[in-house]
């Protein structure tokens, strides 16, 4: 009897803030690729942003729990926030492959853009044979519009490589946080925790 093998997938960002574009990409990779759960995987110290113009990690993990805490099938892990230097997905992958067991899929969770830009990531040569990565793109969102290059690296890995389409991914952290700095209303973008925290934290000001 063949033995059913653990899918846990990995929602890696920067969450500032997560939002609900971050929460409804999670739930449709979850029912779609049969995830156990979800894990979700704040950045320390993103390596492709300025990391002053980054809010503090405490703040955006705190955020990521108000977020999650409604789904049973949500987790946040510390993973990257604890460790020190700059976070690279290779790396926290290769941690969370050693806490679930080598026999448990992981499947990297994250914005289509992100997809694309593999290619550059740390040891991308090691990444797809730790994880699956799921790519959630916007309706409409097509590889024609995408370099050559990123469309042969797609098709050469189409068993590790998968993209959903998530029509609330029109959200995003950098529209919110323009919003609040323009005291504009960020209801019903962000879960009602999360909007209460960015107030009282004074965060984006």
């Amino acid at each position: 009897m063949t033995q059913v093998r653990r899918r846990i997938g990995v929602m890696g960002g920067t969450f500032d803030p997560i939002h609900y574009g971050h929460l409804v990409t999670a739930e449709a990779a979850r029912k779609e690729f049969g995830l156990e759960r979800v894990v979700f995987l704040p950045s320390g110290i993103p390596p492709h942003k300025d990391p002053k113009a980054v809010t503090g990690a405490e703040h955006r993990y705190m955020m990521t729990v108000l977020a999650t805490l409604s789904n049973p099938h949500f987790d946040v892990s510390r993973v990257d926030i604890d460790r020190e230097g700059v976070t690279y997905t290779v790396d926290s992958l290769k941690i969370l492959k050693q806490l679930f067991g080598e026999s448990t899929e992981l499947y990297f969770i994250t914005g289509a853009d992100a997809i694309l830009e593999i290619v550059s990531w740390k040891n991308s040569d090691q990444l797809l044979k730790l994880a699956h990565f799921i790519g959630a793109t916007r309706p409409g969102f097509s590889l024609q519009s995408v370099p050559k290059l990123t469309q042969e690296w797609l098709a050469s890995h189409p068993e590790r490589v998968h993209l959903i389409k998530v029509p609330a991914l029109a959200i995003s952290s950098t529209d919110i946080r323009e919003r609040v700095r323009a005291g504009d209303s960020i209801r019903y973008l962000v879960p009602e925790p999360v909007e209460h925290y960015i107030r009282r934290h004074n965060l984006y000001k």
